[in-house]
């Protein structure tokens, strides 16, 4: 029976690769001439440092830009909307989503329910996946297009895409 899992996972080395190629171009950048502007990754967190608010904001664009250049979905960053202060720099910490949490999940399997292909594969919940099994490959690639077309609020890789 076909059965496949949809996950939603962000590699730290594609996250570090952005990181990297982020700070590069910082140092390039006009606007940020003289600034102590900075971009680091560490423990699956990116730290963005600036002398100013609307700084650190436009260090979170650039390197959202650079997560569009790696294939990543920048909706998978979890930040607070300002900059914390402290002393001469505002800090910025970005942290990624991993998994799929459980209200997100439950979302989705009801989604699938919903449309006519519920009586043709069942959804289930594992951990921070779903597994969904059917009895054809087209059902399967018909929840596949459902899910990428559903607004979920993160993105989502389909694995173990199984006959």
């Amino acid at each position: 029976m076909p059965s496949l899992d949809i996950v939603s996972e962000v590699e730290s080395a594609e996250i570090l690769n952005a990181t990297n190629n982020a700070a590069r171009e910082l140092t390039t950048r006009f606007d940020f001439r003289g600034v102590d502007a900075t971009i680091t990754f560490a423990n699956d967190v990116v730290t963005l440092k600036a002398e100013a608010d609307f700084q650190c904001q436009q260090l979170l664009d650039i390197f959202a830009a650079q997560l569009v250049n790696r294939k990543i979905d920048p909706t998978v960053m979890e930040y607070d909307k300002e900059a914390f202060h402290s002393g001469k720099t505002f800090s910025l910490n970005v942290s990624f989503k991993q998994g799929i949490a459980a209200d997100v999940s439950k979302k989705m399997i009801k989604m699938i329910k919903e449309k006519k292909i519920k009586m043709k594969v069942q959804a289930q919940v594992q951990g921070d996946e779903v597994r969904v099994t059917g009895k054809k490959r087209d059902d399967l690639q018909a929840v596949m297009a459902l899910v990428r077309e559903a607004d979920l609020g993160q993105p989502f890789q389909f694995k173990n895409f199984r006959d």
